[in-house]
């Protein structure tokens, strides 16, 4: 397997001549001091993952040749993260980490806590991308606008089943709650995690009065709003996601 890995938005196909922009181009040339003849592994989450030759080195583009699929393309699991803005560093380790665990969506969710009232949503895709070249998924999450809490819930698909970190201890055990997807048929799911100093009352009230919501609790200790949504996906991943099977990659 090559030693760099990229994602780029091209087709991938034998024989396709892949240039790439002057960001990765640099990164290639500059940083990892890639020669004429290195092979770079690509993928766009679409055809799987190939091999490309570097043809040229430029100043500010790198030309490569596709010469073989190295992985073809599998489904991934459906798995959505919904979540509070928090601090800049914070919202890139989620957005990171939940890359790395797997999520299929990043949907920013404004709370009538939160405290951040702007989102780089570039930012958060560029710490996605990052994450998915580096742990060798084949894709990257889509990563949504902001939203209100109201216009996601009024949005959310009904075969969709929404877990929401409740911090009041009313919530169904996470692991409990997932061993019931796990043990049924198959159905997509996202998790809801809220601001610092949780969801409001209100809030909690009105998404208990939805079919498609199973509150869950995470334990005994208060977590930060980081560590309760990547606790939270690895409970889910591990008991219903494809944490089960045991092959790698």
């Amino acid at each position: 397997m090559p030693k760099l890995r990229l994602f780029v938005a091209d087709d991938l196909d034998a024989g396709a001549a892949i240039t790439l922009g002057r960001d990765q181009s640099h990164y290639i040339t500059n940083v990892m001091r890639a020669a004429a003849g290195d092979e770079i592994a690509l993928f766009n989450g679409r055809d799987g993952e190939w091999a490309g030759e570097i043809t040229t080195l430029g100043k500010r583009t790198v030309d490569l040749s596709l010469t073989e699929r190295l992985r073809d393309q599998v489904s991934e699991p459906d798995l959505w993260l919904a979540f509070a803005p928090i601090k800049r560093g914070r919202i890139d380790f989620v957005a990171a980490k939940a890359t790395e665990l797997g999520v299929s969506r990043l949907i920013p969710v404004m709370t009538a806590r939160t405290q951040m009232s702007r989102v780089n949503t570039g930012r958060l895709l560029a710490n996605a991308i990052e994450a998915a070249e580096q742990c060798e998924r084949l894709t990257v999450p889509a990563v949504s606008d902001p939203v209100s809490l109201a216009d996601i819930l009024s949005g959310w698909p009904a075969d969709r089943r929404l877990f929401v970190g409740d911090e009041t201890g009313t919530g169904q055990p996470i692991a409990e709650a997932a061993g019931d997807i796990a043990s049924g048929a198959s159905q997509p799911c996202g998790i809801l995690v809220g601001p610092e100093g949780g969801f409001t009352p209100d809030e909690l009230d009105d998404m208990g009065k939805l079919a498609f919501v199973t509150k869950i609790g995470l334990g005994p200790r208060v977590m930060r709003a980081d560590t309760a949504a990547i606790a939270a996906l690895s409970v889910i991943q591990a008991i219903a996601g494809d944490w089960r099977d045991s092959r790698s990659r």
